[in-house]
């Protein structure tokens, strides 16, 4: 329960993610501090939820998943924490952590509203500060999940974009744009396998053509673009040793089409 990861949109110029790690640390010195990612282009919430929904599976269970992605800060968005079987998220409700969640058996869903474990005063601007922080401080140390606030039955959810197929052809979206300028598709391993089965196929994007999944970057020549599932197991456009992205001029919401050469 002392393991908290911390996930915003705030970057490394400024001191919001050192000031949110001193909160917490003064309510819980003991707390272990793990920075997810805080390069999250400004909000921009699909990108947090995606990452966060990568990467919640890999931590120890009872870890409190903190994402603060929040351009509506300081409006009537509510704030939220959500027991689940095996973890705790806190974070604005907006979308930021449905991807995750949608992983996890849901507990509890709590709006945050008790005062008594915000910072006072509680600014307009920095609710990961003044409400964020300390609630997940002091729910590391172990405190009640109802002690926050009110009982909600539900959550703002945000969805992948739909894949949509027919006999020969599934067509996908680019969801994700890594730092190394690597397109992520919205296509998984398993949605791909069944579609393709054993059959011949050719992918699509802009005005490149790959008619093959590769293993490794290397299975290209240097700077020539490939396909290959990611560590998360989704479709990648990749280049390597360069960017798919500078190279193919494109970005997130570019369309992806696999077609499939059926025998016969």
């Amino acid at each position: 329960m002392n393991r908290i990861s911390l996930l915003t949109d705030f970057g490394l110029d400024d001191n919001f993610v050192g000031v949110m790690k001193a909160v917490i640390l003064k309510i819980n010195p003991r707390a272990q501090i793990v920075d997810l990612c805080h390069q999250v282009k400004p909000h921009d919430i699909f990108s947090a939820a995606f990452l966060l929904g990568s990467a919640a599976q890999y931590f120890p269970r009872g870890t409190v998943h903190l994402a603060v992605v929040d351009p509506g800060v300081g409006s009537k968005r509510k704030a939220i924490v959500v027991q689940t079987k095996n973890n705790f998220f806190v974070g604005p409700d907006n979308g930021v952590l449905s991807l995750a969640l949608r992983r996890e058996k849901i507990l509890k869903i709590i709006e945050i509203r008790n005062p008594k474990y915000f910072l006072k005063p509680v600014s307009h601007t920095f609710h990961g500060r003044d409400i964020f922080a300390p609630v997940s401080a002091h729910l590391s140390r172990r405190a009640a999940i109802e002690n926050f606030g009110r009982r909600l039955n539900s959550y703002k959810k945000i969805v992948l974009p739909n894949i949509k197929v027919n006999t020969r052809t599934l067509t996908g979206e680019i969801i994700y744009q890594d730092g190394f300028g690597n397109l992520i598709s919205n296509i998984d391993k398993k949605v791909f396998r069944n579609f393709v089965k054993k059959d011949k196929f050719k992918i699509y994007i802009k005005n490149r053509v790959i008619d093959r999944v590769s293993e490794s970057y290397s299975q290209v020549c240097p700077l020539q673009p490939l396909a290959i599932f990611d560590s998360f197991d989704f479709l990648e456009i990749a280049v390597n040793s360069g960017s798919a992205a500078k190279l193919l001029k494109t970005k997130k919401g570019a369309t992806i089409k696999i077609v499939r050469k059926t025998a016969g």
